[in-house]
C-alpha cells in the first residue's frame, strides 16, 4: 500500500464519474485515477431519472479500491452537475424520484414561472441566466403537477449534498451549488425567501448554506463497513463542478476587481465566463442571459451556459447504434481534414437538448436553416465543433460588453482542453490567446479545497500556484482569424 497523505475526489460529471485520489510528490499536486463508471440517467414510467443507487454504489467501490491501494487516505469531497435534487423526509428517507435536468417536465414551466413572477422581478432577484432546467422550474413542475412529495418533504439536497449526505449521513447544502437553483440571492448570498414565498414552495426545503472548506464530519459507520474509510472526514468542496474547475484555472490571482482572463470549463457542457470578486446584476447581464453563480470565498462566476461537447458526444451514439461511429481520436482528425464552415449549427438550439438521433436531429436543422444537409461524417463532427466556437466568440463578445474592458486571455480546463483543433478554433475564432488545461481542473479544484480544509493550503492563490506547478499547460494563439468574420456573421443569424 502507498503511504502518501491523499485525499480523494468523488467527481461526478452528466455522462461519468470517477473517484480520484489526490497527492503530493515533490511539491507538486499528483492525480490517480482510481474508478471510473457511466452515469446513464434511465426512463421509468416516462421521467427521465438517475440512477443514483447505482452511483452510490459505483462510488463505495471507488472508495474500497482507495482504501485498498492508499494507507493514509486524509479526507474525501464530491463535486457533481448542478440544478438537481433529491428530497428527505423527516426519517431521513429519500421521496420521490431523482430526475434529470434532462427530462420535459420542465417544457413551458418558465413561461408559467412569469405569470406568477415576472421575469425582469426572478432576474432582480437571483442574477441567474434563464434555462429551464434550473431547479427553480423543476419544483415549479413538481408542484403544477401535484406532486406529494412536495408536501411531506422535510428538506432538499442537490447532488453533491446528496452524496455527502450518504457518506456522513449529515445534511447540508452548499452555497456554489444552491447558486445554480435561480432561487439565491447573489448578493446576500442567502435564499431569497420572497421569491420562495411567491412561487409557494415549502421553506422547508432551503436549509443553511455551508461554505467550501467546510469539515461536515466523517464518514458514517455503514460506509466504514463497505469502503474501510475509518475515521475520515468528509470536507465540502465547491460541489459544483464548474465551481471546482475554474479553482484549478492557472491563473495568478482571485477574484481581482478587473479581470484579465476568462475560462471556459470544457465538457459535455461549455460554461464560459469570469471570476469576479461580486456579482454584475444589471440590464446587460439580462439582455445576454448571463448567470451569476456562487464561487469560493464568496466569490461571483459570471458566466453564460453553452451546450458544449454535447452535439459532438450524441452524434458518436448516434453512430454508434448503426455500428458506424469512430474513435474521439478520429473523430477530430477526420474534422480536421473537412471542409471549413460546411455546415453551421448552434449548440445551444432546442431541438439538441434531448433528440432521440442527434444526426438525425443536425439534418433536420440543416433543412429547417437553409443549409445543405452533412453528406460526410466530418462534416458533422467538424459542425459541432465550429458551432462552439463560433459560440465562444459570441459570448466573448458579450462578457467583455458587460464587463467594459477588453479580456486577454482565454482559458480552457477539463476534458475539452485535450481537444486541440477545439482549442485552436477557438483561439483563431475568439482572436485571443488560449490556455488549455489543466484536464483534471475538477479534480483537482475538489482536492485543492479539500486541502485548504485540512490546514494543508492557506489560500486561493497558494492553491493555484500549485496547480500551475504540477500541471502543464498549452498555449494556442490566434492564427487564422479572418476566415472566421463571413461564416460567423452567418452563425448569427441562425437564431433569432
Amino acid at each position: 500500500m502507498k503511504s502518501e497523505a491523499v485525499h480523494l475526489a468523488i467527481d461526478l460529471g452528466a455522462s461519468s464519474g470517477r473517484v480520484m485520489a489526490g497527492y503530493l510528490n515533490n511539491g507538486k499536486l499528483q492525480l490517480a485515477e482510481v474508478h471510473r463508471f457511466a452515469n446513464n440517467p434511465v426512463y421509468i414510467q416516462e421521467s427521465m431519472q438517475w440512477n443514483t443507487h447505482g452511483l452510490w454504489a459505483e462510488i463505495q467501490t471507488g472508495l474500497r479500491k482507495a482504501t485498498d491501494t492508499y494507507e493514509n487516505v486524509q479526507s474525501v469531497g464530491v463535486d457533481t452537475w448542478g440544478v438537481d435534487y433529491a428530497l428527505l423526509d423527516d426519517q431521513d428517507l429519500v421521496i420521490g424520484p431523482v430526475r434529470c435536468y434532462r427530462d420535459d417536465r420542465t417544457d413551458g414551466m418558465m413561461q408559467r414561472a412569469f405569470e406568477i413572477v415576472p421575469r425582469e422581478e426572478i432576474f432582480e432577484a437571483t442574477g441567474l441566466q434563464f434555462m429551464q432546467l434550473n431547479t427553480l422550474y423543476q419544483l415549479i413542475a413538481a408542484r403544477l403537477n401535484g406532486e406529494h412529495s412536495l408536501d411531506i418533504a422535510n428538506g432538499m439536497l442537490l447532488m453533491g449534498d446528496f452524496f455527502h449526505w450518504l457518506l456522513t449521513g449529515k445534511r447540508s447544502l452548499d452555497a456554489t451549488n444552491a447558486s445554480t437553483t435561480q432561487l439565491v440571492d447573489p448578493r446576500t448570498k442567502t435564499w431569497s425567501h420572497e421569491l420562495i414565498a411567491r412561487f409557494n414552495l415549502p421553506p422547508v426545503l432551503f436549509g443553511e448554506l455551508s461554505q467550501p472548506g467546510t469539515v461536515l464530519g466523517n464518514v458514517q459507520p455503514s460506509v466504514v463497513k463497505t469502503t474501510g474509510l475509518k475515521d475520515v472526514p468528509v470536507i465540502i468542496p465547491a460541489t459544483h463542478d464548474t465551481a471546482s474547475a475554474v479553482i484549478a484555472v492557472p491563473a495568478d490571482d482571485f477574484a481581482p476587481e478587473q479581470t484579465s482572463w476568462c475560462y471556459i470549463s470544457s465538457g459535455t457542457w461549455s460554461l464560459m465566463g469570469c471570476e469576479l470578486p461580486r456579482p454584475m446584476v444589471n440590464a446587460q447581464c439580462s439582455e445576454f442571459n448571463f448567470t451569476n453563480e456562487g464561487g469560493i470565498q464568496g466569490s461571483t462566476r459570471l458566466l453564460k451556459n453553452i451546450s458544449g461537447l454535447w452535439i459532438f458526444q450524441q452524434i458518436r451514439k448516434s453512430l454508434e447504434r448503426k455500428s458506424d461511429a469512430d474513435s474521439w481520436e478520429e473523430m477530430v482528425k477526420l474534422a480536421h481534414k473537412a471542409k471549413p464552415f460546411s455546415l453551421l449549427l448552434d449548440p445551444d438550439e432546442a431541438c439538441f437538448v434531448a433528440p432521440h438521433d442527434m444526426v438525425e436531429a443536425i439534418r433536420a436543422y440543416a433543412r429547417r436553416t437553409g443549409q445543405r444537409e452533412p453528406e460526410s461524417k466530418d462534416a458533422l463532427y467538424r459542425g459541432a465543433l465550429e458551432g462552439l466556437a463560433f459560440q465562444y466568440r459570441a459570448t466573448l463578445g458579450n462578457l467583455e460588453t458587460i464587463l467594459g474592458h477588453r479580456v486577454e486571455v482565454v482559458h480552457i480546463v477539463g476534458g475539452g482542453s485535450q481537444n486541440e483543433l477545439l482549442c485552436q478554433m477557438t483561439a483563431d475564432a475568439c482572436n485571443r490567446k488560449v490556455v488549455a488545461g489543466p484536464i483534471e481542473a475538477t479534480a483537482a479544484g475538489n482536492i485543492v479545497v479539500q486541502m485548504l480544509g485540512c490546514g494543508k493550503l492557506d489560500s486561493i492563490i497558494d492553491a493555484r500556484r500549485l496547480i500551475r506547478d504540477s500541471f502543464e499547460v498549452k498555449a494556442f494563439t490566434p492564427e487564422n482569424v479572418d476566415a472566421w468574420t463571413e461564416p460567423a456573421e452567418r452563425f448569427a443569424k441562425l437564431s433569432p
